[in-house]
Order: C-alpha cells, then sequence, then structure tokens
C-alpha cells in the first residue's frame, strides 16, 4: 500500500512507539491522525499530525475519534494500534495477593482496546473501494511484545494481554482477508520508551543482558520503520514480527 496520500491513525501517539510511528508516517506523506488518551484538545499540530483525544477501551470515545479523524483526512486505510500501559507486578507479592482489578485493566487497556479500534476501524475500512489489483483496502498493525511470546517474572499481566494480541492476529487477518485489509503484528523487545524507563533499573539490565546484537535498547524509530515496511509490503500478513535484536528472555 502506498503511504503518501493515504490516511492513517495511530494510537498511544503522545510518546514512545505511537509517537515515533505517527511522525515517520506523516514524514512519508500520509495523513496522520494521532489518538492518545494523554490528548487534552483536538487539534492540528507542529508536524501536520491531527492529535485526538481518545479511549480506547471506550466504544463511544473511539467512534468520536474515528469521526474527527475521518472528517478532518479523509477514510483511514491504516491503523497502528501503539496505546498501552506497563504495570509489573507478581500475582503473589510481597503485599499480598494481585488484585484482580489490576490484571483487569492491562487486559482491558492492551487487548480490549487494540480489539475496540480494529473492529470499529475495520467495519469503516471494507467499505472503501480497492486501490490495487490484490483488492487492498486496509492494513492493521498491532502492536504485541517479546513478553507475550515468552513471558518474564513480574509480569503476568501484560505478558497475557500481549499474548491475546499475538493470537487474534492470524484468525484477524483470515476474517478479514475477504475486505482486503491484511493484519500484522509487532512484538518489540526492549525499546526506549516512557513505559520501558518505569520499569527498575535492575529489570533493564536483566533483560538487556539476554540481548545478542546491537547490546543496547531499540529506538522507537527503528519500530516505526518495520511498521512502514509491513504498510507497504503486500505479503504481510497473518505473522508476528519480532524486533528484539535476538533477545531469549
Amino acid at each position: 500500500m502506498q503511504i503518501a496520500g493515504t490516511t492513517a491513525i495511530v494510537t498511544g501517539a503522545a510518546s514512545g512507539l505511537g509517537r515515533a510511528t505517527a511522525e515517520l508516517l506523516a514524514s512519508a506523506g500520509a495523513k496522520v491522525a494521532g489518538f492518545d488518551i494523554a490528548v487534552a484538545d483536538a487539534g492540528m499540530d507542529d508536524d501536520g499530525i491531527l492529535r485526538h483525544p481518545c479511549d480506547v477501551t471506550s466504544e463511544s470515545s473511539v467512534q468520536a475519534a474515528l469521526a474527527a479523524s475521518e472528517s478532518a483526512l479523509g477514510p483511514a486505510r491504516i491503523l497502528v494500534n501503539c496505546a498501552g500501559i506497563m504495570e509489573s507486578r507478581r500475582m503473589l507479592g510481597r503485599d499480598g495477593v494481585m488484585p484482580l482489578d489490576h490484571f483487569r485493566r492491562l487486559i482491558d487497556v492492551h487487548l480490549i482496546g487494540t480489539f475496540n479500534m480494529i473492529r470499529l476501524f475495520a467495519d469503516k475500512a471494507r467499505h472503501l473501494d480497492p486501490l490495487s489489483e490484490d483488492g487492498d483496502r486496509g492494513v492493521i498493525v498491532n502492536t504485541s511484545s517479546i513478553f507475550g511470546l515468552e513471558g518474564q517474572i513480574d509480569a503476568v499481566s501484560y505478558s497475557a494481554a500481549k499474548a491475546g494480541i499475538a493470537g487474534m492476529t492470524l484468525p484477524l487477518a483470515r476474517e478479514l482477508a475477504r475486505e482486503g485489509i491484511r493484519v500484522v503484528a509487532i512484538a518489540p523487545g526492549i525499546f526506549e520508551t516512557p513505559m520501558v524507563t518505569s520499569l527498575r533499573e535492575t529489570a533493564r539490565e536483566q533483560i538487556l543482558d539476554a540481548v545478542a546484537f546491537p547490546k543496547r535498547m531499540g529506538k522507537p524509530r527503528e519500530y516505526a520503520q518495520l511498521v512502514r515496511h509491513i504498510c507497504e509490503n503486500n505479503m504481510l500478513n497473518g505473522a508476528v514480527i519480532r524486533i528484539d535484536a535476538g533477545i531469549r528472555t
């Protein structure tokens, strides 16, 4: 899919992977709407990105943000789901058993929030005219995690949520194939984002010890570059792609 001139929606666009992705797609010529719960007021920023408040767990909030984006930029064909939170906690910790609300909140934001965006975006995109002889109408890129593939101590809630995102990739790709919409998930390793820097230093060091090469955290722009390639390569579909410098936790 050609990015230039195409409308793209990026969630979690106020910081980290989402911000880098929104900025890279905009620089490639896309008309970008950046959704984030941290955005106070809707409006265009200096990079030409439409910033709009959005709670991905709320149907009405997502519908309002999608409507605003379509009114300002036209119908969207690209969706990149980066919205998320990081709260490390053991099920049985020193302060007692994990509150169920903690587990529920991470599932709600990551897994249900991602699915909520997908279903409402896809319902609009399936009615668009195909762009090529392939019949492509849109592409959805979701953010899983290596923790969702291999797990991590202290992160059972986060790992379960990210595993769910990985697990729904192929079923959704198969369902949306008839609509000409591709679905791909990216599973990042440890990247320089506010969520990762919120981890304890010992936890970050432990993870970095397992990195093969290069021996560093990834840069958000490197994630965004993979998003761009997925958008432009129609043969990428139904896959969970690791971007982790060879880390095995």
